[in-house]
């Protein structure tokens, strides 16, 4: 995947290799990212003792193993029948296992514990539905570039065609993408038989270890789970670390054309180990610095070369710049410069074109194909890391750059109910952002927009947001994930709309994860009302019945308050901040404010979707597009 991963790219260059008992095999899969520390001595291998007889074990038993010892510390998943033997197998290894209540959830959480931890984890579904409520969290896991294993149950075969309890085969579910390596997963396959495991080991230790993301199913037959494995040694693998790097004539050209005049740099996701050099590559040329929204802190957006956010809820400020002080070219690192990244806006094109480096070769020239591309394939830290030491240093430049405007908020005694948004994202600065080291987390919709908009990171890996799928739910549940594998804070930041829809307040309060929820509780699907506004279209229902989400918390057995009024704003956030428990805070904000996401209408407009010939006057605040 692009954009997705600029660690370690380990070889695929394997050393010949020894058949090892399967419950003794050597951990040696490894990348720059963390060591595997499942172990049962100091030296960091799984002791091999040739005198003693192997145990036997099941293919379940033989799966559960394999991956913990592919580095494996959560699984997420909602149980079943069909499944029960994996269900087992998982709560008796090393990993830890949390039962959700919805399988999508089971598979955001998934996503974000990768990302927090850098470790791969594992998706358990049972047959039928279970598989498929699933497919929605892994298409979000695969488009953002997460290394997410799922672990399914599949119908026998004797019984398939003969309609079983939630029957899962190629009579009742397509086989192409679902259970076939496609867009959807890298590496899919149905294990049939014992003897499948080697390959299927190998299989998973390479894909985990190349750069980017890796998401796969393993569909396993009830019947087959239970198989017994005997005299099946799998492989001793040693992979080596290596980095995806450009060649010494694409390091050349990029000097050439990054010296030929001022350039931008814009940063993406994929850049996010690279922060430090990206930051010296700055300071050392004087190039003004923007970014994608999930790039956010990545360059601090409190220096003074950051000219602001890009795209959706991102900053009229770019637009300032690349209008009044354009660059000759600009410097692409690790984003896909897609909708929600540039709207696709050809003030965003300098005249030079772009240097665009990603490690996915087919991401530069597709956003914007009729612009100059010089395309590099390369790790985003190791090309850096070159240019700092080819390019020259720039003399400071006495240009002032604009910056995000800030603007004041009004405080007014009689204006405390309901709560503005603006006033709550101000609350959420002071006190999670820059009194805290929790993770901030924000959902599609307004929640994206408010948050994206006017929080302000100094550091990388802080803030979370999905662009690519987007779908509602991934933060309200992925909150977990992310609290659980960094063993601390995260915070939510989401509408009413997705909680209602798909939040597991349940699940943290089970396993006591301090996961935070701050709910923009309009009474709306916002950004579709507002949006419908926009475009001048009328007709359309987008109102939610009020809801009372600090009583349905309290009634789960989280913590929760509720907030009405803008002078209670900060107590709350310090209590939720202080709890060892789930916290929900329940904020009544003014509907009516209109978000920072005029850029998304007018991309729509652009795309074909006509109004009705009412023409809006509101003034847009945030990144335009057309």
């Amino acid at each position: 995947m692009s954009q997705n991963y600029t660690g370690s790219n380990p070889s695929l260059v394997t050393e010949p290799y020894k058949e090892l008992p399967l419950n003794n095999y050597v951990e040696s899969v490894s990348d720059n990212s963390h060591q595997l520390d499942k172990v049962e001595n100091n030296t960091g291998i799984r002791p091999f003792l040739p005198d003693e007889a192997a145990p036997t074990l099941s293919v379940a038993d033989a799966i559960a193993q394999m991956l913990a010892n592919l580095g494996v510390d959560y699984a997420f998943g909602v149980a079943g029948g069909a499944m029960a033997s994996i269900w087992g197998a998982l709560s008796n290894s090393t990993i830890k296992v949390l039962n959700f209540r919805h399988e999508a959830g089971a598979a955001f959480a998934a996503s974000e514990a990768y990302f927090a931890s850098g470790r791969p984890s594992v998706v358990f579904t049972t047959a039928g539905p279970g598989i498929t409520n699933s497919l929605t969290g892994l298409f979000a896991a695969r488009g953002e570039g997460a290394k997410v294993i799922l672990l399914s149950a599949c119908t026998s075969a004797p019984q398939r065609g003969r309609w079983a309890i939630q029957e899962t085969s190629t009579y009742t579910l397509p086989s192409g993408g679902i259970f076939t390596p496609g867009t959807l997963f890298n590496y899919a396959i149905t294990i049939e038989s014992v003897a499948q495991l080697p390959q299927i080991f190998r299989r998973l230790a390479l894909g985990l270890a190349q750069p980017g993301g890796f998401v796969a199913h393993l569909s396993i037959p009830t019947g087959v789970q239970t198989s017994l494995v005997e005299d099946i040694a799998l492989p001793k693998l040693d992979i080596a670390c290596f980095q995806l790097t450009a060649s010494k004539q694409a390091i050349a050209k990029s000097v050439e054309l990054l010296s030929a005049g001022p350039f931008a740099i814009w940063v993406g996701f994929g850049a996010r180990d690279a922060a430090d050099e990206i930051r010296q590559l700055a300071e050392k040329t004087g190039a003004a610095v923007m970014c994608s929204p999930r790039a956010k802190g990545i360059f601090s957006e409190d220096h003074s070369q950051f000219v602001g956010v890009t795209g959706l809820g991102g900053h009229a400020s770019v637009l300032t710049y690349m209008e009044e002080q354009p660059p000759l070219r600009t410097l692409v690192l690790g984003t896909r410069l897609g909708e929600p990244t540039s709207f696709w806006s050809k003030t965003m094109v300098p005249k030079g074109g772009f240097v665009h480096v990603d490690i996915d070769p087919n991401v530069p020239g597709v956003a914007y194909p009729s612009a100059e591309s010089f395309p590099i394939q390369s790790d985003i830290k190791a090309y850096v890391q070159e240019l700092l030491q080819q390019l020259p240093d720039a003399p400071r430049s006495t240009i002032s750059l604009p910056h995000p405007a800030h603007k004041k908020i009004e405080t007014d005694s009689d204006i405390d109910y309901p709560v503005r948004p603006e006033v709550l994202m101000a609350a959420i600065q002071k006190i999670i952002v820059e009194g805290s080291d929790a993770i901030v987390m924000a959902e599609c919709g307004n929640s994206f927009t408010w948050s994206t908009h006017l929080l302000r990171f100094s550091q990388a890996n802080r803030y979370r947001v999905s662009t690519g799928v987007g779908a509602m739910g991934h933060t309200v549940t992925g909150v977990l994930g992310a609290a659980l594998a960094r063993n601390g804070k995260a915070v939510a930041v989401v509408g009413d709309g997705a909680m209602l829809m798909n939040n597991e307040i349940s699940t943290a309060v089970k396993y006591k994860i301090p996961a935070i929820w701050i709910v923009l509780n309009d009474a709306r699907y916002n950004m579709c009302h507002q949006g419908m506004k926009v475009l001048g279209l009328k007709g359309a229902d987008a109102t939610i019945p009020p809801t009372n989400f600090a009583m349905i918390a309290r009634a789960m057995g989280a913590e929760a308050v509720g907030v009405v009024r803008e002078s209670d704003i900060e107590a709350a956030l310090e209590q939720a901040i202080a709890s060892t428990v789930p916290f929900v805070i329940d904020v009544v904000i003014d509907p009516d404010q209109p978000a920072p996401s005029g850029a998304r209408n007018k991309s729509l407009a652009a795309q074909g979707v006509k109004s009705n010939g009412v023409k809006n006057t509101a003034k847009q605040v945030s990144f335009p597009a057309v």
